[in-house]
């Protein structure tokens, strides 16, 4: 399998998971990167009124693992810890996360990931580590 193929089937594998039916996001996956979009919904807000940070923190965490994923082409990659900051509130538009690798290993990978915001300006910021599972990529989990 190319490394195209094995990004594609990530891909599919993310979409396909049951939570995603909510959010609806999207993601484009290359070596050491992922690009995650949600368009924000009054349903993700708290009470005052912006985007609830399990919306941030679910995309800094995906786009990073895809990112880390990416390297990994045979087993599903853990999330080991993460690490968030939430720079300013989203109330309206598109939240894009680009996660990309910062260092990888065979037993460890970190990666960081930024979101911006419709006009472009950051609202939040994470990092993680990532290891391999002993799950295998297969049909079964969506890699198809």
């Amino acid at each position: 399998m190319n490394r195209e193929e094995h990004f594609r089937k990530l891909e599919c594998m993310y979409l396909a998971a049951p939570v995603n039916e909510y959010y609806a996001p999207t993601i484009h996956i290359s070596r050491g990167e992922a690009q995650v979009s949600i368009q924000v919904r009054p349903e993700f807000f708290h009470a005052a009124g912006a985007v609830h940070g399990v919306v941030y923190f679910k995309l800094l965490d995906d786009s990073s693992f895809f990112a880390a994923n990416s390297h990994v082409e045979d087993v599903f990659v853990l999330t080991v810890s993460y690490n968030l900051y939430f720079i300013r509130p989203v109330s309206k538009g598109v939240m894009t996360a680009t996660g990309k690798v910062v260092q990888a290993s065979q037993r460890l990978i970190i990666a960081e990931s930024v979101i911006h915001d419709s006009n472009g300006k950051e609202v939040g910021r994470g990092s993680g580590t990532f290891m391999p599972s002993s799950t295998s990529l297969s049909e079964e989990i969506g890699y198809k």
